[in-house]
């Protein structure tokens, strides 16, 4: 059985509204974990990526500073 033939016989909002709205209740939990897992790993990427940017930028204006003042002397 297909799932055209068990749907053939139905009204549009059984498709259309009931079928979703059942499956966002029953998997809606596992919905909003993958969801939250995911935009939680981008946040943590992006934090990643700012920190290292952060670091880069703070160690070559520490090294460009250090290297002046020795050419200073």
């Amino acid at each position: 059985m297909a799932a055209k033939e068990i749907f053939a016989g139905m009204p549009w909002w059984v498709k259309w509204v009931a079928v979703p709205v059942i499956a966002l209740v029953v998997f809606g939990g596992v919905i909003a974990t993958v969801v939250g897992f995911v935009v939680g790993l981008l946040f943590k990427a992006l934090l990643f990526v700012a920190l290292i940017g952060g670091l880069i930028y703070v160690v070559r204006k520490f090294i460009s500073g250090s290297s002046s003042s020795r050419t200073d002397w």
